[in-house]
Protein backbone atom coordinates (compact mmCIF):
# COMPACT_ATOMS: atom_id res chain seq x y z
CA UNK A 1 0.00 0.00 0.00
CA UNK A 2 1.06 3.45 -1.05
CA UNK A 3 1.91 5.81 2.12
CA UNK A 4 3.43 9.66 2.68
CA UNK A 5 6.81 8.18 2.59
CA UNK A 6 6.76 7.20 -1.27
CA UNK A 7 5.75 10.38 -2.12
CA UNK A 8 8.27 11.87 -4.66
CA UNK A 9 8.62 15.34 -3.25
CA UNK A 10 5.71 17.91 -1.96
CA UNK A 11 6.89 17.74 1.82
CA UNK A 12 5.49 20.89 2.11
CA UNK A 13 2.23 19.88 0.87
CA UNK A 14 2.46 16.67 2.93
CA UNK A 15 3.70 17.99 6.35
CA UNK A 16 0.88 20.21 6.32
CA UNK A 17 -1.96 17.12 6.12
CA UNK A 18 -0.12 14.82 7.83
CA UNK A 19 0.14 17.81 11.03
CA UNK A 20 -3.44 18.45 10.96
CA UNK A 21 -4.19 14.41 11.55
CA UNK A 22 -1.70 14.37 14.10
CA UNK A 23 -3.38 17.67 16.28
CA UNK A 24 -6.45 16.56 14.97
CA UNK A 25 -7.03 20.01 13.40
CA UNK A 26 -7.67 18.40 9.68
CA UNK A 27 -9.73 21.17 7.63
CA UNK A 28 -13.09 20.36 6.27
CA UNK A 29 -12.21 21.18 2.57
CA UNK A 30 -8.93 21.37 0.61
CA UNK A 31 -7.35 22.20 -2.48
CA UNK A 32 -4.72 20.04 -4.21
CA UNK A 33 -3.30 22.40 -7.09
CA UNK A 34 -1.23 21.21 -9.74
CA UNK A 35 -1.01 19.74 -13.81
CA UNK A 36 -1.92 17.27 -14.64
CA UNK A 37 0.61 14.17 -13.19
CA UNK A 38 2.26 16.10 -10.28
CA UNK A 39 0.73 13.65 -7.77
CA UNK A 40 -2.50 15.58 -6.44
CA UNK A 41 -4.46 12.00 -6.81
CA UNK A 42 -1.78 9.74 -5.25
CA UNK A 43 -1.69 12.33 -2.12
CA UNK A 44 -5.29 12.67 -1.86
CA UNK A 45 -6.05 8.85 -1.55
CA UNK A 46 -3.07 8.33 0.72
CA UNK A 47 -4.69 11.10 2.90
CA UNK A 48 -8.04 9.81 2.26
CA UNK A 49 -6.99 6.38 3.63
CA UNK A 50 -4.62 8.27 6.75
CA UNK A 51 -7.76 9.59 7.38
CA UNK A 52 -10.02 6.45 7.73
CA UNK A 53 -7.03 3.75 8.87
CA UNK A 54 -8.00 2.48 12.32
CA UNK A 55 -4.44 3.19 13.78
CA UNK A 56 -4.64 6.70 13.90
CA UNK A 57 -1.33 7.54 12.27
CA UNK A 58 0.08 10.25 9.70
CA UNK A 59 -0.06 7.02 7.76
CA UNK A 60 -1.82 4.56 6.70
CA UNK A 61 -1.09 1.28 8.54
CA UNK A 62 -1.97 -0.78 5.34
CA UNK A 63 -2.90 -3.54 7.75
CA UNK A 64 -6.55 -2.90 8.96
CA UNK A 65 -9.74 -3.51 7.70
CA UNK A 66 -10.63 -0.12 6.26
CA UNK A 67 -6.62 0.42 5.03
CA UNK A 68 -7.60 -3.26 2.69
CA UNK A 69 -10.87 -1.54 1.65
CA UNK A 70 -9.07 1.07 0.56
CA UNK A 71 -6.34 -0.34 -1.54
CA UNK A 72 -9.45 -2.58 -3.12
CA UNK A 73 -11.13 1.18 -3.79
CA UNK A 74 -14.24 -0.12 -2.12
CA UNK A 75 -13.94 1.35 1.42
CA UNK A 76 -17.51 2.60 1.68
CA UNK A 77 -16.32 6.10 3.68
CA UNK A 78 -14.38 7.24 0.68
CA UNK A 79 -16.19 8.78 -1.74
CA UNK A 80 -14.65 9.43 -5.28
CA UNK A 81 -17.16 11.87 -7.14
CA UNK A 82 -17.57 10.88 -10.96
CA UNK A 83 -18.91 12.03 -13.92
CA UNK A 84 -19.75 11.06 -17.41
CA UNK A 85 -20.24 14.45 -19.68
CA UNK A 86 -17.69 16.79 -20.36
CA UNK A 87 -18.39 19.21 -17.51
CA UNK A 88 -19.13 18.17 -13.77
CA UNK A 89 -22.63 18.99 -13.59
CA UNK A 90 -25.34 20.16 -10.48
CA UNK A 91 -26.76 16.83 -10.77
CA UNK A 92 -23.51 15.10 -10.02
CA UNK A 93 -22.95 17.22 -6.67
CA UNK A 94 -26.34 16.85 -5.90
CA UNK A 95 -26.48 13.34 -6.30
CA UNK A 96 -23.21 11.92 -5.13
CA UNK A 97 -21.78 14.67 -2.49
CA UNK A 98 -25.32 16.38 -1.18
CA UNK A 99 -27.55 13.94 -0.98
CA UNK A 100 -24.87 11.32 0.37
CA UNK A 101 -23.04 14.00 2.81
CA UNK A 102 -26.42 13.84 5.19
CA UNK A 103 -26.09 10.08 5.98
CA UNK A 104 -23.35 9.30 8.80
CA UNK A 105 -20.38 6.90 7.99
CA UNK A 106 -21.18 3.36 7.51
CA UNK A 107 -17.72 2.29 9.23
CA UNK A 108 -15.25 5.17 9.95
CA UNK A 109 -15.66 8.22 12.04
CA UNK A 110 -14.89 10.52 8.91
CA UNK A 111 -16.49 10.23 4.48
CA UNK A 112 -14.06 12.09 2.53
CA UNK A 113 -15.40 12.43 -0.49
CA UNK A 114 -12.24 13.50 -3.62
CA UNK A 115 -13.41 15.74 -6.83
CA UNK A 116 -10.48 14.63 -8.95
CA UNK A 117 -11.61 16.87 -11.53
CA UNK A 118 -12.75 20.60 -9.97
CA UNK A 119 -11.83 22.89 -12.55
CA UNK A 120 -14.46 21.17 -14.72
CA UNK A 121 -17.38 21.86 -12.28
CA UNK A 122 -19.84 24.23 -13.67
CA UNK A 123 -21.12 27.27 -11.64
CA UNK A 124 -24.16 25.61 -10.83
CA UNK A 125 -22.23 22.67 -9.53
CA UNK A 126 -19.85 25.44 -7.35
CA UNK A 127 -22.20 26.92 -5.76
CA UNK A 128 -24.49 23.28 -4.99
CA UNK A 129 -20.89 22.18 -3.50
CA UNK A 130 -20.51 25.45 -1.50
CA UNK A 131 -23.71 24.95 0.24
CA UNK A 132 -22.46 21.69 1.88
CA UNK A 133 -18.84 23.34 2.58
CA UNK A 134 -20.40 26.44 3.97
CA UNK A 135 -21.84 24.21 6.35
CA UNK A 136 -21.05 20.15 6.50
CA UNK A 137 -21.18 17.79 9.00
CA UNK A 138 -18.85 17.65 11.59
CA UNK A 139 -17.29 14.19 9.77
CA UNK A 140 -16.93 15.15 6.36
CA UNK A 141 -13.78 16.22 4.72
CA UNK A 142 -13.57 17.68 0.73
CA UNK A 143 -10.35 17.14 -1.24
CA UNK A 144 -11.12 18.59 -4.71
CA UNK A 145 -7.84 18.44 -7.29
CA UNK A 146 -7.35 21.20 -10.13
CA UNK A 147 -5.09 21.94 -12.75
CA UNK A 148 -7.02 25.28 -12.98
CA UNK A 149 -7.36 27.17 -9.77
CA UNK A 150 -8.55 29.89 -11.87
CA UNK A 151 -12.26 27.64 -12.94
CA UNK A 152 -13.34 28.16 -8.90
CA UNK A 153 -15.68 30.54 -7.83
CA UNK A 154 -14.16 33.26 -4.85
CA UNK A 155 -16.60 31.55 -2.90
CA UNK A 156 -15.06 28.16 -2.88
CA UNK A 157 -11.89 29.23 -2.61
CA UNK A 158 -12.47 31.23 0.68
CA UNK A 159 -13.85 27.83 2.21
CA UNK A 160 -11.04 25.75 1.50
CA UNK A 161 -7.22 25.09 2.13
CA UNK A 162 -5.34 25.61 -0.73
CA UNK A 163 -2.28 23.31 -1.20
CA UNK A 164 -0.17 24.21 -4.45
CA UNK A 165 2.20 21.00 -5.44
CA UNK A 166 5.47 22.89 -6.78
CA UNK A 167 7.68 20.86 -9.17
CA UNK A 168 10.11 17.71 -8.01
CA UNK A 169 13.55 18.80 -8.03
CA UNK A 170 14.55 16.86 -11.04
CA UNK A 171 17.82 14.84 -9.63
CA UNK A 172 15.12 13.41 -7.01
CA UNK A 173 12.96 12.10 -10.37
CA UNK A 174 16.17 11.43 -12.16
CA UNK A 175 16.74 9.06 -9.17
CA UNK A 176 13.17 7.77 -8.65
CA UNK A 177 13.26 6.91 -12.36
CA UNK A 178 16.50 4.88 -11.63
CA UNK A 179 15.52 2.97 -8.54
CA UNK A 180 11.85 2.24 -9.26
CA UNK A 181 11.89 1.60 -12.89
CA UNK A 182 15.50 0.33 -13.82
CA UNK A 183 15.53 3.40 -16.17
CA UNK A 184 18.89 3.86 -17.77
CA UNK A 185 20.81 6.52 -16.70
CA UNK A 186 20.55 9.20 -20.00
CA UNK A 187 17.10 8.16 -20.43
CA UNK A 188 16.15 8.91 -16.67
CA UNK A 189 17.98 12.25 -16.88
CA UNK A 190 16.35 13.52 -20.39
CA UNK A 191 12.81 12.62 -18.49
CA UNK A 192 13.37 14.25 -15.21
CA UNK A 193 14.91 17.20 -17.46
CA UNK A 194 11.57 17.63 -20.11
CA UNK A 195 9.19 16.40 -17.64
CA UNK A 196 9.93 20.05 -15.31
CA UNK A 197 9.66 18.83 -11.96
CA UNK A 198 6.40 17.07 -13.03
CA UNK A 199 6.58 13.23 -11.64
CA UNK A 200 3.83 11.77 -13.58
CA UNK A 201 5.34 13.22 -16.92
CA UNK A 202 9.07 11.86 -16.18
CA UNK A 203 7.12 8.82 -15.74
CA UNK A 204 5.31 8.69 -18.70
CA UNK A 205 8.58 10.46 -20.82
CA UNK A 206 10.68 7.44 -19.58
CA UNK A 207 8.44 4.28 -19.71
CA UNK A 208 7.07 5.48 -23.78
CA UNK A 209 9.19 4.12 -26.69
CA UNK A 210 7.68 6.96 -28.64
CA UNK A 211 8.87 9.69 -26.34
CA UNK A 212 12.55 10.04 -28.05
CA UNK A 213 10.69 10.16 -31.58
CA UNK A 214 8.46 12.65 -30.46
CA UNK A 215 11.51 15.18 -29.34
CA UNK A 216 13.16 14.22 -32.54
CA UNK A 217 9.97 14.70 -35.10
CA UNK A 218 8.73 18.06 -32.58
CA UNK A 219 12.44 19.33 -33.23
CA UNK A 220 12.51 19.14 -36.63
CA UNK A 221 8.96 20.78 -37.03
CA UNK A 222 10.29 23.27 -34.50
CA UNK A 223 13.88 24.18 -36.46
CA UNK A 224 11.82 24.54 -40.39
CA UNK A 225 8.77 25.92 -38.93
CA UNK A 226 9.92 29.12 -40.88
CA UNK A 227 10.31 27.53 -44.76
CA UNK A 228 7.36 24.96 -43.71
CA UNK A 229 3.52 25.24 -45.23
CA UNK A 230 0.69 25.89 -42.69
CA UNK A 231 -0.93 22.70 -44.21
CA UNK A 232 2.59 20.60 -43.51
CA UNK A 233 2.64 21.84 -40.29
CA UNK A 234 -0.74 20.90 -39.39
CA UNK A 235 -0.73 17.18 -41.50
CA UNK A 236 2.41 16.99 -38.40
CA UNK A 237 0.49 18.07 -35.37
CA UNK A 238 -2.56 15.61 -36.44
CA UNK A 239 0.06 13.01 -36.90
CA UNK A 240 1.19 13.46 -33.56
CA UNK A 241 -2.22 13.46 -32.16
CA UNK A 242 -3.06 10.38 -33.54
CA UNK A 243 0.03 8.60 -32.36
CA UNK A 244 -0.87 9.43 -28.50
CA UNK A 245 -4.84 8.17 -29.03
CA UNK A 246 -5.60 12.32 -29.74
CA UNK A 247 -3.77 13.30 -26.49
CA UNK A 248 -1.49 16.48 -28.48
CA UNK A 249 -0.23 18.03 -24.49
CA UNK A 250 3.38 16.29 -24.73
CA UNK A 251 4.21 17.82 -28.33
CA UNK A 252 2.45 21.29 -26.94
CA UNK A 253 4.74 20.73 -24.01
CA UNK A 254 7.85 20.28 -25.79
CA UNK A 255 7.03 23.19 -28.31
CA UNK A 256 6.14 25.37 -25.16
CA UNK A 257 9.52 24.42 -23.56
CA UNK A 258 11.29 24.60 -26.97
CA UNK A 259 10.11 28.75 -27.26
CA UNK A 260 10.97 29.29 -24.04
CA UNK A 261 14.80 28.35 -24.65
CA UNK A 262 14.71 30.48 -27.29
CA UNK A 263 13.20 33.72 -25.06
CA UNK A 264 16.15 32.54 -22.31
CA UNK A 265 18.82 32.66 -24.93
CA UNK A 266 18.10 36.08 -26.08
CA UNK A 267 17.59 37.78 -22.65
CA UNK A 268 20.82 36.00 -21.45
CA UNK A 269 23.08 34.67 -24.24
CA UNK A 270 23.99 31.93 -22.06
CA UNK A 271 23.48 28.14 -23.29
CA UNK A 272 23.74 26.91 -19.27
CA UNK A 273 20.22 25.65 -18.28
CA UNK A 274 18.61 25.25 -21.85
CA UNK A 275 16.56 22.05 -21.87
CA UNK A 276 17.15 21.44 -25.60
CA UNK A 277 21.22 21.57 -24.86
CA UNK A 278 22.10 19.42 -28.04
CA UNK A 279 20.49 22.10 -30.68
CA UNK A 280 22.24 25.35 -29.13
CA UNK A 281 22.31 26.65 -33.05
CA UNK A 282 19.05 26.83 -33.77
CA UNK A 283 18.22 27.98 -30.51
CA UNK A 284 20.31 30.59 -31.18
CA UNK A 285 19.23 31.10 -34.98
CA UNK A 286 15.70 31.73 -33.57
CA UNK A 287 16.25 33.70 -31.18
CA UNK A 288 18.93 36.14 -32.89
CA UNK A 289 16.13 36.67 -35.84
CA UNK A 290 12.77 37.04 -33.88
CA UNK A 291 11.68 39.89 -31.72
CA UNK A 292 10.67 39.58 -27.72
CA UNK A 293 7.24 40.58 -28.20
CA UNK A 294 7.48 37.74 -31.71
CA UNK A 295 8.79 34.85 -28.96
CA UNK A 296 6.25 35.79 -26.20
CA UNK A 297 3.36 35.75 -28.91
CA UNK A 298 4.27 32.03 -29.92
CA UNK A 299 4.72 31.00 -26.32
CA UNK A 300 1.20 32.48 -25.17
CA UNK A 301 -0.29 31.19 -28.36
CA UNK A 302 0.47 27.44 -27.37
CA UNK A 303 -0.59 28.21 -23.90
CA UNK A 304 -3.93 29.18 -25.37
CA UNK A 305 -4.10 26.44 -27.32
CA UNK A 306 -3.70 23.93 -24.35
CA UNK A 307 -6.17 26.29 -22.92
CA UNK A 308 -8.72 25.89 -25.84
CA UNK A 309 -8.44 22.13 -25.88
CA UNK A 310 -9.30 20.96 -22.67
CA UNK A 311 -12.20 23.69 -23.25
CA UNK A 312 -13.19 21.58 -26.05
CA UNK A 313 -12.95 23.73 -28.48
CA UNK A 314 -12.04 22.65 -32.34
CA UNK A 315 -9.15 20.81 -32.59
CA UNK A 316 -8.47 22.38 -36.09
CA UNK A 317 -9.42 25.78 -35.10
CA UNK A 318 -7.14 25.63 -31.99
CA UNK A 319 -4.51 24.43 -33.89
CA UNK A 320 -4.58 26.91 -36.68
CA UNK A 321 -4.98 29.75 -34.99
CA UNK A 322 -1.21 28.42 -32.81
CA UNK A 323 0.31 27.79 -36.12
CA UNK A 324 -1.00 30.89 -37.46
CA UNK A 325 1.00 33.14 -34.93
CA UNK A 326 3.99 30.54 -34.97
CA UNK A 327 4.43 31.44 -38.62
CA UNK A 328 3.78 35.13 -38.51
CA UNK A 329 6.36 35.86 -35.89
Amino acid sequence: MRNFNQVIGHRDVIDHLQKGILENKVSHAYILAGEKGAGKRMIADIFATTLQCEEGGTNPCGKCRSCMQAEGSNQPDIITVTHEKASLGVEDIRSQVNSDVAIKPYSSARKVYIIPDGEKMTEQAQNALLKTIEEPPEYAVFLLLTENMNAFLPTILSRCVTLQLKPVNLQLIKQYLMDQYQVPDYLAEVSAKFSQGNVGKAIRYASSEEFIEIKTETIHVLTHVEEMKNYEIMQFVKKMAEKKNGDISDYLDLMLLWYRDVLMFKVTQDINGLLFSDQVSAIRKQANSKEYEGIEAIIQSIEKAKVRLKANVNFDTAMELMIFVMKEN
